[in-house]
């Protein structure tokens, strides 16, 4: 026997094909040209085009506004300043306070306010609608004020 005369043992599976008349030859199968036809290709899905096409969210309090918290809506108000805009008997809200403009109106609302003790007070107040510290309560019901639960 001679070293051309050797057969395989098995056969092959699929018969090696060269140039234009095989299966794979020319472009490939990857058809023409274009970023589908280039090593290492990779196309956006076609739902990030769809999401980028959207519109954002714009206007007053949407976009500026969304990250921040209940709590950073807060105006504090100092017991001093209640004693030199109020008058003994006077009632204390929110509303009250922007009419006297010791708060600034937040946007198109009225903002949450808060008053903590810091000053004197020796006027009679009655608070609504108002958060307040633990010293201003006591502060306000030992002048002869009361304080009202905010809902």
């Amino acid at each position: 026997m001679q070293i051309h005369e050797v057969k395989p043992k098995t056969k092959l599976k699929t018969k090696k094909v060269v140039g234009r008349g095989g299966k794979r030859g020319k472009t490939a199968g990857r058809g023409t040209k274009g970023q589908k036809a280039r090593a290492g290709h990779r196309i956006r899905p076609a739902i990030r085009d769809i999401i980028k096409k959207l519109p954002k969210k714009r206007g007053e309090g949407v976009s500026r506004n969304r990250f921040k918290t209940e709590a950073s809506h807060l105006v504090i108000v100092k017991m001093s300043a209640l004693n030199s805009a109020f008058e003994s008997g006077d009632q204390v809200t929110p509303k009250i306070l922007l009419e006297k403009e010791i708060i600034k109106r937040s946007g198109d609302r009225v903002p949450l306010v808060k008053i903590l003790a810091d000053g004197a007070l020796d006027k009679k107040l009655e608070v609504y609608g108002c958060l307040v510290s633990e010293g201003a309560k006591a502060k306000i019901e030992k002048a002869g004020g009361r304080v009202v639960k905010s809902s």
